[in-house]
């Protein structure tokens, strides 16, 4: 299987945009014989890469905010619609990460789309890192899953939330083959971080960031000026790496330009690595060591009738 990880410059707040330079990258993508295509954290419409640079309040970032907020996407809609479409057209796999609008709150989604055209779940980030609880709610155990696919189980963590070990076990318990791990982390940590995860559960991790500038921030926004500079001022440099199951680098890191990175994923080699080490089955210690994973669709109100309301 071909994976394609897209290490690509959205149009930033621009969803209607962005979501055309997606099916761009997917058609690119396929043209190459990827399988599965992969796009960073919250990469439509953008990253609110600001809650690093200013205090949340201030006018700029509370004007930046109601953008974001504007052109944040609902799950479905029409720039899903459009993904589906292109997904099935190219019987790809694809998987967006993404500003999700629900009611008054937008979540970081990361979003599954396969290749018959039809939206196979999403997750939604559990827990938003310093700066970004500003600007994100918080996720629940509902969305800790895997998808099946020919060439095994489809899964992923945002960002931080691969620190996690405990979220990092659920995946591994759940029987993650290829391992997806979008990010906006541009530090040297991230990389062997990829490498651990992939030796730890024997799978394929593909990690995907942008690559940004501040001269792809949109000059009409207010304040532009006042917290980005130049192109020189980089919001993300790009990250992006293919890992194998052994912890060995097979594709990236790519730094500095935006572009695709490819590399073909052999499902036997997680078999092969899990022969000795398979940490949620037989190197595992339930007699020592119990998790529980709560998976409780969580929503702020239930009616006497049964309805939720997220």
């Amino acid at each position: 299987m071909k994976v394609a990880a897209v290490q690509g410059t959205p149009a930033f707040l621009d969803s209607r945009e962005t979501t055309e330079r997606i099916v761009g990258y997917v058609e690119r993508a396929a043209d190459e014989g990827a399988e599965l295509v992969v796009f960073p954290e919250a990469f439509l419409p953008g990253y609110p890469d600001w809650v690093w640079r200013r205090r949340p309040w201030q006018e700029y970032p509370s004007d930046w905010f109601v953008r974001l907020f504007d052109q944040a996407v609902v799950v479905p809609g029409p720039e899903t619609a459009s993904i589906c479409r292109v997904a099935a057209r190219r019987r790809a796999y694809v998987v967006v990460g993404m500003d999700e609008r629900v009611g008054n709150t937008i979540y970081n989604s990361l979003v599954f789309f396969g290749p018959d055209g039809e939206i196979l779940g999403k997750h939604r980030k559990l827990m938003p890192t310093g700066g970004e609880r500003l600007v994100w709610g918080m996720g629940d155990g509902s969305t800790l899953r895997t998808y099946p696919t020919p060439f095994g189980k489809l899964g992923g963590l945002i960002c931080w939330e691969n620190y996690m070990p405990l979220a990092r076990a659920a995946l591994y318990a759940e029987g993650v083959d290829v391992y997806l791990a979008p990010t906006w982390d541009n530090s040297d940590t991230w990389v062997p971080t990829m490498r651990h995860i992939a030796k730890e559960g024997r799978c394929w991790v593909v990690g995907v960031t942008a690559c940004l500038r501040a001269t792809d921030i949109p000059a009409d926004i207010p304040g532009r000026d006042e917290i980005y500079g130049d192109e020189d001022d980089w919001l993300s440099r790009g990250n992006t790496v293919v890992v194998a199951p052994d912890g060995e680098i097979v594709a990236g890191p790519l730094v500095g330009e935006e572009g695709i990175v490819y590399a073909e994923l052999d499902p036997l080699e997680t078999r092969r690595n899990k022969l000795q080490f398979d940490p949620a089955g037989h190197y595992s210690r339930p007699d020592v060591f119990t998790l529980l994973v709560d998976r409780t669709a969580r929503s702020g109100v239930v009616f006497g009738d049964g309805e939720e309301t997220e």
